[in-house]
């Protein structure tokens, strides 16, 4: 589990940097934004052959920073909204 947490905390600022990209590039439903983060995630995570895991546990480790780097994102747009 630990393993799954550090390769996750090393995929999502990619992850959440890919999303914004495609977010700014198309118009999809805002609402499927953590879907499309959390399979943006697991492509990147499955392709991250760096790391030294099987492609089960990388896939995993993808779609958890896919959906950390969607709550990320969340968190910091309230707190902008909050200061503004």
């Amino acid at each position: 589990m630990v393993e799954i947490l550090a390769m996750a905390t090393i995929i999502a600022p990619v992850t959440s940097g890919v999303v914004e990209g495609v977010k700014k590039a198309t118009s999809i439903n805002e609402n499927l934004f953590p879907i499309l983060a959390m399979v943006i995630g697991a492509i990147l995570g499955g392709g991250a052959y760096f790391l030294d895991a099987e492609i089960g546990l990388r896939l995993w480790a993808g779609g958890i920073s896919g959906l950390a780097a969607s709550g990320l994102f969340e968190l910091s747009k309230n707190i902008k909204g909050e200061i503004k």
